[in-house]
């Protein structure tokens, strides 16, 4: 028993370095002109995280996150709306 969950632990972090050793890197120059994103849209990006983590598997335009904010309201927002996931699926009472 104590050995399955060491084989799988050491599984699961050489599955999750093989995958990130194999992400390209972006040019960030091109994002960061423009329109800059503030909390609300924080709000909003970090609730479709499931929908855009899916549709990104598929199609390489679309990023969860933004790269172009202004940094820790987005970032507050982003967390919010993403935890509200978390809330909505573990508020129901077991009997």
């Amino acid at each position: 028993m104590k050995y399955t969950k060491l084989f799988l632990f050491t599984t699961a972090v050489f599955a999750a370095l093989l995958l990130a050793s194999c992400a390209e890197v972006q040019a960030t120059k091109e994002c960061l002109s423009g329109r800059q994103y503030g909390l609300i849209y924080g709000l909003i990006h970090g609730f479709i995280t499931p929908i855009s983590f899916i549709a990104s598997l598929f199609r390489d335009n679309v990023a969860i996150y933004a790269v172009n904010n202004t940094g820790g309201l987005y970032d507050l927002g982003f967390l919010l709306g993403s935890s509200g996931w978390g809330f909505l699926a573990g508020n129901r009472s077991k009997k």
